[in-house]
């Protein structure tokens, strides 16, 4: 038997093990299994080569919770140490890596997350045993060797009886650290953490029917049958998937196989993905996933579900910012890269320019991957627009390469259900829609219920009116209308169409200039200025009376600072503003001019008042109610 002190300055590191390397106890199951995993992948390469003489067979890790022992078992069939091994990379290695750790990081380990990195994986540990034990067998024919170690500087190392092949670990659960003996708690880690390592981890047996017994079903002598139960056998319950379907070749995997291993990722999701992006790369880095895009529609709200980050089938992290295109979180799926390290820290994984490299990608294949779906199959790719615009509109916004790519995919639909790229809107529009200073102007809704009198009157003119109602619309019109040449963006409602698409063809007003003055002065006796700014305009005689518009620009600023943005401008603290505009051409406004009695000019007036805010949405209230008794006095 050997006795030693661990070669190590500080005079009792795993307090500072505990405390420092991770706020979140629970990754020491983690990087045990990812230990347990490497030592078998190693033994079957050197298998595979001849190196090791020894049946690769069909090794296991096996993880047994002893409540009442008070004790965690995490065993394998991998290429077991020998004690000069276990002296070597256990006492010296770890331990130069642990004090290289302290050195660069007493001041700030608390968040750095970094046991991998210094590979102190294995003195993870000491964050919830009190003591561990290793019993190891190598796959050579050296005996085994058994260490132990009680959380202080002091181990020993003394041969073992165990005969076959691998590395048993045992950690005595501290007192403070006992929910680790709960076998739900140690599923749920071994399911968060382990779902799809590369080797069969056993956790536990389970009953299955036995697949080779048929039962028997007999009749009694009134005829009714009786099928004799299923005969039940104990199996091995193996927790993970050794074989996901990112690690396979797409052209293994059919739909349902992308389907079934979406639901295996996120099992509380019971709708389908839209479509799925398979991501297999190999130089200038290696990267493999599957991402989908989800049923989104309006939501922009981070989603539970989230894209998972593996390094070789291991757990990291579902928090990808700075690795996936942010437009690109709202997606989901998986995403797996050696070239990621382990446990490193957010801004580490930031700076690192393989992850760069690694988000460009992703762009660009995701850019790819739509242009296809749109290219072959467009009628399938316009009925899922609506679930995937704010995907796309985000990237437009976010990502210059992406934007630069949209063009080939990104649609424009129309309130009635046309769906057109920018180009195909822009020949389709640019003859009839470009007004007398040589703009083409782009007519827009964001509700076709809301703006129906207006869509109403757009079209009457021929003009093409799309409907664009993301929350974040605003700011994609206005990055078109920056990177376009000659081109705006104007909503409906935003002025009678006329002014918004302004022609040669000045209409002439049927009131002379007094006459014009003299309805101003009596409007605004009556229409709040606080509220309304009255603009007379000769319109048809037919177009509506009174009609309430706000001008783009203030509304889209508006927007824009709801869904970030805009904010330097200070809309927020502006008063609701509308204009007012008043066809100076409609005989219900003749009438309201030459009417003689005050009390029935205000009563038209009020009347043409509410009904244009009416159509608007801006009646409500005791407003509403008042508009409506006084509508039932006019009929009687």
């Amino acid at each position: 038997m050997t006795k030693g002190n661990i070669n190590v300055s500080v005079e009792n590191i795993f307090p500072l093990i505990k405390k420092f390397l991770y706020s979140d106890h629970e990754i020491f199951l983690r990087e045990l299994i990812s230990n347990a995993t490497d030592a078998t992948l190693k033994l079957k390469h050197l298998s595979s080569v001849g190196d090791a003489k020894v049946e690769y067979g069909n090794p296991q890790i096996e993880v047994k919770v002893d409540k009442k022992g008070k004790k965690l078992h995490i065993i394998d069939q991998g290429l077991g140490m020998t004690a000069e091994e276990v002296e070597k990379y256990i006492n010296q290695i770890a331990f130069s890596g642990a004090e290289e750790f302290l050195d660069k990081y007493k001041d700030s380990a608390k968040d750095s997350g970094i046991i991998g990195h210094f590979g102190l994986g294995f003195y993870s540990a000491f964050m919830v045993a009190e003591k561990v034990e290793i019993i190891t067998k190598s796959f050579t024919d050296a005996p085994a060797a058994h260490w132990t170690c009680d959380g202080s500087p002091e181990f020993s190392l003394e041969a073992h009886d165990k005969t076959d092949r691998g590395t048993e670990i045992i950690l005595h659960i501290a007192e403070d650290s006992t929910e680790f003996l709960e076998e739900s708690k140690i599923r749920g880690l071994l399911l968060k953490y382990n779902k799809f390592m590369p080797i069969p981890i056993k956790f536990g047996t389970k009953e299955i029917n036995d697949p080779d017994f048929t039962p028997k079903t007999t009749k009694d002598k009134d005829g009714k049958e009786t099928t004799e139960p299923h005969k039940k056998i104990t199996v091995d319950n193996i927790i993970n998937n050794p074989n996901p379907a990112w690690t396979k070749q797409p052209t293994d995997l059919k739909d349902e196989d992308y389907k079934a291993f979406y639901h295996e990722l996120y099992p509380m999701q019971f709708e389908e993905p839209l479509f799925n992006i398979h991501l297999n790369v190999d130089y200038p880095f290696n990267l493999t996933g599957i991402l989908y895009f989800p049923k989104l529609g309006q939501d922009m709200n981070i989603q539970k579900d989230k894209i998972q980050l593996y390094q070789n089938q291991v757990y990291v992290t579902d928090n990808v910012e700075g690795i996936v295109p942010e437009f690109l979180t709202m997606l989901r799926g998986v995403i797996d890269s050696p070239d990621i390290p382990l446990n490193v820290s957010r801004s580490y994984l930031q700076a690192d320019g393989a992850v760069k490299k690694i988000s460009s990608y992703i762009t660009r294949k995701v850019a790819d991957k739509l242009k296809s779906l749109f290219n072959n199959n467009r009628d399938d790719f316009e009925a899922k627009w609506n679930d995937i615009k704010i995907v796309i509109e985000y990237g437009m916004l976010s990502e210059e390469k992406f934007f630069e790519k949209s063009g080939d995919f990104a649609l424009y639909p129309t309130v009635d259900g046309a769906y057109y790229t920018y180009d195909e809107l822009f020949n389709k529009i640019k003859a009839n829609q470009t007004d007398k200073d040589g703009k083409l102007v782009i007519l827009y809704a964001s509700d076709k219920d809301a703006q129906h009198s207006y869509i109403d009157s757009a079209k009457a003119k021929g003009y093409e009116v799309l409907l664009l109602d993301s929350p974040i619309v605003s700011h994609l019109m206005q990055k078109l209308e920056s990177t376009k040449e000659n081109i705006t963006f104007s909503r409906v409602d935003a002025d009678h169409v006329d002014n918004l698409i302004k022609k040669d063809d000045t209409k002439i007003s049927k009131l002379t200039d007094e006459q014009k003055a003299e309805l101003e002065t009596v409007l605004k006796e009556i229409i709040p200025s606080e509220k309304f700014m009255v603009q007379l305009e000769p319109m048809d005689s037919d177009a509506s009376p009174f009609m309430i518009t706000q001008p783009e620009f203030m509304r889209r600023m508006k927007e824009m600072q709801a869904t970030g943005g805009g904010g330097m401008f200070g809309m927020g603290n502006f008063p609701e503003m509308y204009n007012l505009v008043v066809n100076t051409n409609s005989e219900l406004v003749n009438e309201i001019l030459e009417t003689k009695t005050k009390k029935k000019q205000e009563r038209l007036i009020n009347q043409s008042l509410d009904l244009a805010r009416l159509s608007q949405g801006l009646l409500k209230g005791e407003e509403l109610t008042n508009f409506i008794k006084r509508s039932y006095e006019m009929i009687k």
